[in-house]
């Protein structure tokens, strides 16, 4: 069996985390028992969410444990089998987490899934037509309802879960809005991704001037809202948003480093009664096949073009997921390990 280098999460992060808090750790593989797999990942998936299970706090998932693996998801093929149900070869993605092997007992439910690259490239299915684009389409399916000729606006427009939403409104015959940092970001979002507009949040000193460039970018107000960030985003939407406006609340990076992040104005949730509703994709696994099947022909057709940073080697992936906290990813972040 081979020798598996892995990413632990070491000790907790005092305020920012560093790279100082992850530990690089060479293991034996174990010998495969009857039932399980041996997984060779490809890819491994960086994801905002794992920032908050580095603290030792209350949420809707546990703690990350200290010593042992980072948890996340991971993308590649079976080079061992002792199951029927698997065969050296089959492309595969799981939860696998921050190391170059897995071995997965195939009974437990949901601990592998079979992938077809055929259409859509293996990478793919850690971002569009993965997690993050079931995300994508449960905040706005699920939660905000769409209708033809309604004003969609998702912050961190241009990352996986922002570029699924864009595609995901637009074929439901949307206005869409995108914010992102960074002029590149944006121009990507309107000219590849079909935005209708997207705002340079780094151009806008405060809450006001954000404000005034969403009111110049949805003239109708908005009618639902995709929020990843909190903060000052947030804070700016909500002075844009229409009577009976929906958000579907995914992630608030802004408050990520455990300092509170407070709402300007709270009021306008009465004012316009508004619906707001956080929500854990996990919690709604009876939904991933209908979400999969629409973005894997969006992603198959062309009409989703997902965009990703690629880091090598496991050794990258600390930095990479630091910089995927700053905004430094362009599109879905990833460590590939082949």
């Amino acid at each position: 069996m081979p020798q598996n280098k892995q990413i632990h999460l070491d000790n907790r992060p005092q305020g920012e985390a560093t790279a100082s808090n992850f530990k690089l750790v060479t293991v034996e593989t174990p010998a495969l028992q009857d039932g399980q797999v041996l997984v060779k990942h490809h890819f491994m998936s960086l994801d905002p969410y794992m920032r908050g299970r580095m603290n030792d706090a209350k949420s809707y998932a546990a703690p990350q444990p200290l010593g042992q693996v980072m948890g996340g998801g991971t993308a590649g093929e079976i080079v061992e089998s002792k199951s029927d149900k698997y065969k050296p070869g089959d492309k595969v993605v799981g939860m696998g987490g921050w190391q170059e092997y897995s071995v997965v007992n195939v009974e437990q439910p949901g601990a592998l899934r079979k992938v077809d690259t055929t259409h859509v490239p293996l990478s793919h299915y850690l971002g569009a037509v993965g997690m993050p684009g079931v995300t994508a389409w449960y905040g706005l399916v699920k939660i905000i309802e769409p209708k033809a000729g309604e004003t969609m606006v998702v912050s961190a427009a241009t990352g996986a879960v922002g570029s699924a939403f864009g595609a995901l409104a637009k074929a439901r015959g949307c206005r869409t809005v995108g914010i992102a940092g960074g002029a590149q970001k944006c121009k990507y979002a309107v000219e590849e991704l079909g935005f209708d507009a997207c705002i340079d949040y780094k151009q806008h000193k405060d809450v006001g001037s954000l404000s005034k460039a969403l009111k110049e970018a949805c003239p109708d107000g908005i009618d639902g809202y995709f929020e990843n960030v909190g903060g000052a985003v947030m804070d700016a939407v909500m002075t844009r948003m229409n009577a009976f406006g929906r958000i579907a609340l995914c992630g608030m990076i802004a408050g990520y480093d455990g300092k509170p992040v407070p709402m300007a104005f709270p009021q306008l949730l009465l004012t316009n009664r508004l619906k707001l509703q956080g929500f854990i994709v996990s919690e709604h696994m009876e939904v991933w096949p209908e979400a999969l099947k629409e973005l894997g022909t969006l992603v198959g057709t062309g009409k989703l073009r997902p965009r990703e940073s690629v880091a090598q080697g496991i050794e990258a992936a600390p930095e990479a997921f630091l910089g995927l906290l700053k905004g430094r990813n362009f599109g879905k972040q990833l460590v590939k390990l082949v």
